[in-house]
């Protein structure tokens, strides 16, 4: 097992019974957060849910999608940002929980075995003032749908009875997503019609570089994530940019 991976049940909190309380008033909480939110609010309140009873600084939630992950919503700017820097990267928690459906749970990343496994995602997420990072699955123990990421200022674990509440709220944020509308918006959610809109672009610019430089799906792909890193960017940003004739990309 890799370091940072999900080690199971922590020794510390484990007491037989000690935590029945605790998930009542958990559930108490996650139960007033969601009050009145409309099924596209409630994945945007489940992250404010999850920073107000968890010792983290900040939450995201992303889906799976085909080639790299859409982020439905964050707790604050700082979260949202993370979790579009995975999605553009190709590269962190998120992305091995993705593709293996287990939760990644990284104490400290300045630790020399996450740099080596995440280099740049790594030394951004430094940059940023993030020291540990918590991804867990959303979706049944068969199938992953998408990931619940929560960063932290400061490094350290999540104790037994912590990560059970937050393997509740990703059990929540599970079925919010099973209730969010597929079709037209009637609102200003984050509804998924739009954010398959925004998948499609990514495809559609995907083809267009592919076009333009005679390569693969895979590669262009890559040079889309690579031009958005390399100017602060994210990918769906410089997609944009390649769909609307913004942005050219053209053999050297």
């Amino acid at each position: 097992m890799r370091p940072g991976d999900d080690p199971g049940v922590d020794p510390e909190d484990r007491g037989r019974g000690a935590g029945h309380g605790a998930s009542e008033q958990v559930a108490e909480t996650i139960a007033e957060g969601l009050r009145g939110a409309g099924p596209a609010a409630a994945p945007g309140r489940l992250c404010a849910v999850a920073v107000a009873l968890l010792p983290v600084d900040g939450a995201s939630v992303s889906l799976r999608g085909d080639g790299m992950p859409l982020q439905l919503a964050a707790s604050g700017p700082g979260a949202a940002r993370l979790g579009q820097l995975q999605a553009t990267l190709g590269d962190g928690p998120c992305r091995n929980v993705l593709r293996t459906g287990r939760a990644v749970l990284v104490r400290d990343l300045a630790a020399a075995d996450c740099a080596d496994r995440w280099p740049v995602f790594v030394q951004q997420a430094l940059g940023a003032g993030v020291r540990a990072v918590y991804a867990l699955p959303l979706g049944s123990e068969d199938t992953c749908v998408g990931t619940l990421d929560l960063y932290r200022d400061t490094p350290g674990g999540l104790t037994a009875r912590q990560l059970r509440t937050a393997r509740l709220v990703a059990g929540v944020m599970t079925v919010a997503l099973m209730d969010l509308p597929h079709g037209p918006p009637d609102g200003d959610g984050p509804w998924l019609s739009g954010l398959a809109a925004d998948h499609d672009r990514v495809h559609q610019a995907v083809g267009m570089i592919m076009v333009q430089l005679g390569i693969g799906a895979d590669e262009a792909l890559a040079r889309l994530r690579g031009d958005a890193f390399a100017h602060g960017r994210t990918a769906l940003e410089v997609a944009l940019d390649v769909v609307f004739h913004r942005r050219r990309f053209d053999s050297p």
